[in-house]
């Protein structure tokens, strides 16, 4: 028989069993939940398997769709607490009996005496039929004492710091106002011992009416009404990441895919702040000044860190007072801002707001080192050093800048290469399929596209207008990039360049980008920033410029540009291609040799 997920069998019996979510392990307690079935039959097991499961996926769902507390919280339930306590005291008042109840109970003991029912030799007789009479006549009293007896004991434990008396009071509440607190925290705590204080006052008031005093208030200074706006919970649908997902599906300035995704992880980050159910309409600069303030906090690549694992971006920053690692700088908090600004304009746009609340809310600028052409000389010690005419292994980044007769020919040799003699992105080269090089009306093409679902990954561009036909300069030609494509057609496959992939955040060539700086630094070409790969595509704009061009002529080959037709889908006309070409010959870099390269 298969095994049944979340089915185990202990002794002759079935039980339930689940493992807790890791980002809820903190607040659940535990690392799994097990609950048994009462069954010895695999099928009834089953059957009362699923609806178990359906249940704790609702309480993990719950637990996720919860705001952290603020004092604002705290407020309203302290003064919730107290109004419901007195509520609670009408009610029971209202349901005493009154002296038309008590008369028409002893009416009734009276009838049962002439009928002979009670008699005086029977004394148990006698006690059963008056003790309702009793209860009713005493019940006033019985419910005093009870309530001075709890206001004793209320007292002593808040004294005493225990909190026994109100933990259900407490979690009750935080549940139906979606509060995340976890038992036995500060906060937790904190807020039990302020609704002891609110319960106290209460049973206080109660005491003033057994009296007939019906006007005392509140003595205790921390019991009043909440000044703060309560926070609303959002309509289904209608939770931040449900917009979010609507705008990222309309997309109206073509945004690639990759900066989507980036956005939906940084927004990502806010919704822990304010809590899934938190609605848009609601978010003020407040909420967003102090998601900046815990962003300046936050550590570099802490989703990619295992000691943050599971965790939250409260618990991640407080986590790493310990841990000590590097925090954001500011460009990157600034980034985050503006992805949530982005995204908050087309809320505005589109009646979810009345204002964005991220505006004017960027931290100051770091001072950010331009990003450099390569000089000649620069070039000359590149291509002749170990990435591109011979390394010790082609395997290990290290060894990438030892010599050695091990040529890396791949997407690591080419995209430097196109990227020079064509001035387009890593990440765009790196996602060609082979087909998107091709030859039209005589000439070969490069089309950067999103079009096809050639690769495995997918593709994406940084905007519509990124989408593009370049042709392939004369120069990649000699240095035998036709071959390689022919190689590739060949062997069979859709990639042009199987070896380029994404990184968990869905980035193209970002492990290429990164080690390409690093080996810089290692051939001694590099000290501080401004090289990276990036400097062969503004080399590629100098050089355009160089061969008498303005930018606004030629920034429709770099990915400048208003998206077209021709972009979407390569439908090029002649007349069009052949300006192109002119364009992308005029690359040149003088007395660049790379001779060298077609001789390996």
């Amino acid at each position: 028989m298969a095994r049944v997920s979340h089915l185990m069998r202990r002794g002759g019996a079935y039980s339930a069993r689940i493992r807790v979510p890791l980002d809820l392990v903190e607040i659940v307690g535990k690392t799994e939940i097990v609950k048994a079935l009462g069954t010895a039959d695999v099928a009834e097991a089953k059957s009362r398997l699923y609806p178990i499961l359906a249940h704790w996926q609702r309480e993990f769902d719950d637990l996720r769709a919860r705001r952290a507390l603020v004092p604002a919280d705290r407020d309203h339930a302290v003064w919730d607490h107290y109004t419901a306590t007195l509520d609670r005291d009408d009610k029971e008042r209202a349901n005493l009996p009154g002296d038309d109840d008590i008369q028409a109970v002893k009416a009734d003991l009276l009838d049962k005496v002439e009928r002979g029912e009670i008699t005086g030799t029977d004394q148990f007789s006698i006690l059963n039929a008056t003790l309702d009479l009793k209860v009713m006549q005493k019940a006033g009293e019985i419910a005093a004492d009870a309530r001075k007896a709890k206001l004793a004991d209320m007292r002593k434990h808040l004294a005493k710091g225990e909190t026994a008396l109100i933990a259900h009071e407490v979690d009750d509440y935080l549940r139906q106002n979606g509060l995340l607190v976890q038992r036995g925290t500060p906060d937790w705590i904190s807020l039990a011992r302020h609704m002891m204080r609110a319960e106290i006052e209460a049973l206080q008031r109660t005491l003033e009416r057994d009296r007939g005093d019906w006007g005392g208030l509140p003595t205790d200074p921390l019991v009043k009404p909440a000044t703060g706006s309560r926070r609303e919970v959002a309509k289904p649908g209608e939770t931040i990441m449900e917009i979010f997902e609507i705008f990222a599906r309309e997309n109206k300035n073509g945004v690639a895919q990759d900066r989507l995704n980036q956005c939906r992880r940084d927004i990502g980050t806010f919704v822990q702040l304010v809590g899934a159910s938190f609605p848009i309409a609601k978010i003020t600069k407040v909420e967003v000044r102090e998601w900046k303030q815990l962003l300046t906090k936050y550590p570099v690549k802490a989703t990619e860190t295992k000691v943050f694992a599971g965790m939250n971006i409260h618990q991640i920053v407080k986590a790493n007072e310990k841990v000590g690692k590097p925090v954001l700088a500011n460009r990157t908090v600034n980034r985050y801002l503006s992805s949530l600004g982005a995204f908050m304009t087309w809320a505005v746009d589109n009646g979810y707001l009345e204002s964005n609340p991220t505006e004017k809310m960027m931290l100051k600028k770091e001072t950010k080192a331009p990003t450099l052409p390569f000089k000649t000389e620069q070039l000359q010690t590149l291509f002749a050093s170990p990435w591109f005419t011979g390394c010790k292994s082609a395997d290990e980044w290290r060894n990438v800048a030892k010599p050695g007769d091990v040529l890396i020919r791949d997407h690591r040799f080419w995209v430097p290469l196109i990227m020079l003699f064509s001035g387009a992105r890593p990440g765009e080269i790196g996602q060609l399929a082979v087909n998107d090089v091709r030859e039209v009306h005589g000439h070969w093409i490069i089309h950067i596209t999103t079009e096809g679902d050639e690769t495995e990954e997918g593709k994406s561009v940084k905007t519509e207008g990124s989408m593009r036909v370049v042709p392939v300069h004369p120069e990649l030609i000699r240095l035998g990039f036709i071959r390689y494509h022919a190689a590739r057609l060949k062997e069979g496959g859709a990639q042009l360049f199987p070896g380029a992939k994404r990184n968990a955040r869905g980035q193209m060539m970002a492990d290429v980008a990164r080690e390409f700086g690093r080996y810089m630094t290692r051939i001694g070409m590099k000290q501080g920033r401004g090289l990276s790969l990036y400097s062969f595509r503004h080399g590629a704009a100098d050089a355009l410029r160089r061969g008498g061009y303005l930018d606004n002529e030629f920034g429709f080959i770099l990915g400048h540009a208003e998206a077209s037709t021709t972009g979407k889908y390569g439908i090029i006309p002649q007349g069009m291609l052949d300006h192109r070409v002119k364009l992308v010959n005029a690359i040149a870099y003088p007395d660049l040799n790379l001779d060298p390269l077609t001789a390996l």
